[in-house]
């Protein structure tokens, strides 16, 4: 059966190959995972660097961002892994290190700016009100500042995992054996192309819109009008009405 070009009868050739989608399943989730961590802890410490007086640490964090910003993430797969990398090594280290290097170091990039406007966000009069109470800068900045704008940066960094776990596709182009990686060989096995495309079209979109769930319990979870539990606890009592005793 035939139906615009796709051959219903191809899924069963496809299920044959399901370890391998499976396999590319593992591999871009570990890749993703990986580089994600990453990025969000590099990126904390060069949005810091954008916000620093210093030019010492202004200056390089302001171009670490221009530059992996400004550049394509494919050209700087290739350059990691087959200058960078080997030039360091003296020989590759395999497309999972490359790859979460590549990851890591764009993922960064992104994340220092939302670090940076999340930050610059908050109220000035936070820090002052912190620093009048005898806290240090970076005690102020850890226990005041940084809680309250993770709140505001959640959906943005969440919009910047489910970007790495597409751009994490690219990597197939270092033969990074992910879900593209699979249906790149299914089709060249049958010489058949919408099927398996579609089979890794749905496989991202599955994967995306979990994460896009997680977000979105993750934004819930730290709202500002989260409420744990509408249970009331045995030790709290209620106001009493007046000329009488507790409701």
């Amino acid at each position: 059966m035939e139906f615009l070009g796709i051959r219903f009868e191809m899924l069963e050739s496809i299920w044959s190959y399901r370890e391998l989608f499976i396999r590319g399943i593992w591999v871009t989730l570990g890749l993703t995972a990986a580089g994600y961590v990453g990025g969000f802890i590099l990126g904390l410490i060069v949005g810091l660097g954008k916000l620093s007086k210093s030019k010492w640490f202004y200056y390089p964090a302001k171009y670490y961002v221009d530059f992996f910003r400004g550049t394509p993430l494919l050209v700087q797969i290739l350059l990691i892994h087959t200058a960078l990398i080997p030039s360091l090594f003296g020989h590759s280290l395999g497309y999972f290190v490359s790859g979460v290097l590549a990851l890591t170091l764009n993922s960064a990039a992104y994340n220092a700016e939302i670090f940076r406007a999340g930050i610059q966000s908050i109220d000035k009069g936070q820090m002052e009100a912190a620093r009048s109470l005898g806290m240090p800068h970076n005690t102020a900045m850890k226990l005041v500042i940084l809680p309250q704008a993770f709140r505001r940066m959640i959906p943005p960094l969440g919009n910047e995992l489910i970007a790495l776990l597409k751009d994490s596709s690219l990597l197939m182009v270092i033969a990074a054996s992910d879900i593209l990686y699979a249906g790149k060989v299914v089709a060249g096995v049958y010489q058949r192309f919408w099927e398996p495309y579609l089979t890794v079209a749905a496989l991202y979109l599955i994967l995306t819109f979990a994460c896009g769930k997680l977000i979105n319990y993750i934004e819930n979870r730290f709202s500002n009008s989260y409420v744990p539990s509408s249970r009331r606890s045995i030790f709290t009592m209620r106001r009493s009405e007046p000329g009488g005793g507790l409701r």
